[in-house]
């Protein structure tokens, strides 16, 4: 199942009804470019950043000498929901808490796999109360497989599902010991990777998962056995140049076709486009300002199987 959302007054989140656009797929190319990519309608929680500022730094991109301003940053966080809508998707919004200011990166509130949460505990103590707050949404949301992590973990940050695996990133802000923990929790396979590359603190600022079998990401992140444990799970794989992955265009969201991906990053909208997918770009440079991209903003919210 997925949460609710607290109300949401529509002057301040206009629009929250559910659109579609079918978007036609490209008729030329070569037979690799036409490969069939399905899209599929996934669930989202966001939280706007409304008290987004920079005025402290606990990643590399964060410079508070330099100004953030919270207007810029709600108005690109609303084209980004928006554009979730438009393909289809459902958005879940979560209530801000005044003194979070990076409670707008939602993919560090939690990991969802088959309707089973499980909570952060963040590594900075600025970030902190944010476990309590995407914690009590979910319980508030009628999610009955609530838990409260042994280990330091920043949710989707750092922990991606494959469809048959966990990737379990380590090196800079979870612990290396969580994939024992998550392997406990949710019952997968869980591939442990090291980060290496400050720049790539979190695991969704370096590999974005497409579909089941491609991924895309920047190897010069990993060390030599991450970077073969990665290679092990997908089928294809994508390289981001040093360019594109130094705007962050690996934290991205996937839905298997729609590749919702950082504008700045056009090398790798191209990589994806002649690969069958459709990448969708959107402008997140305020965001970037806190270290985030779309996937940074984006929790999904994977649901209990059918039987």
């Amino acid at each position: 199942m997925t949460g609710v959302c607290f109300p949401l007054p529509a002057a301040r989140y206009p629009g929250h009804m559910i659109t579609t656009v079918d978007r036609p797929r490209p008729e030329q190319g070569t037979l690799r470019q036409r490969r069939l990519r399905r899209a599929t309608a996934r669930g989202y929680l966001m939280c706007p950043p409304e008290h987004f500022t920079v005025s402290y730094a606990i990643n590399p991109w964060m410079r508070p000498e330099e100004p953030a301003s919270a207007g810029v940053a709600l108005r690109q966080w609303a084209r980004l929901r928006q554009t979730y809508l438009d393909l289809g998707h459902d958005v879940r919004v979560i209530e801000p808490v005044a003194g979070l200011p990076d409670m707008v990166f939602a993919a560090n509130g939690a990991t969802v796999v088959g309707g089973t949460v499980l909570g952060a505990r963040f590594r900075y103590p600025q970030r902190a109360a944010e476990a309590a707050a995407y914690l009590a949404w979910f319980r508030a949301g009628g999610y009955a497989d609530v838990r409260v992590p042994e280990h330091v973990n920043e949710g989707e940050g750092d922990v991606l599902f494959t469809g048959r695996a966990l990737l379990a990133g380590h090196g800079f802000r979870t612990a290396a010991a969580v994939a024992g923990e998550l392997a406990a929790v949710f019952g997968v396979p869980v591939i442990s990777v090291r980060l290496v590359d400050p720049r790539f603190y979190h695991l969704d600022t370096a590999l974005c998962v497409l579909d089941a079998d491609t991924a895309m990401y920047y190897p010069d992140a990993f060390d030599d056995a991450s970077r073969a444990a990665i290679a092990r799970q997908f089928t294809e794989l994508i390289e981001a140049t040093d360019s594109d992955a130094e705007v962050l265009g690996l934290n991205a969201v996937s839905d298997g076709r729609h590749v919702v991906l950082p504008a700045q990053a056009a090398g790798l909208a191209a990589q994806l486009a002649a690969r069958g997918f459709e990448p969708v770009p959107v402008d997140m440079s305020e965001l970037l300002k806190g270290g985030g991209g779309p996937k940074c903003c984006t929790l999904e919210l994977r649901p209990a199987r059918s039987a």
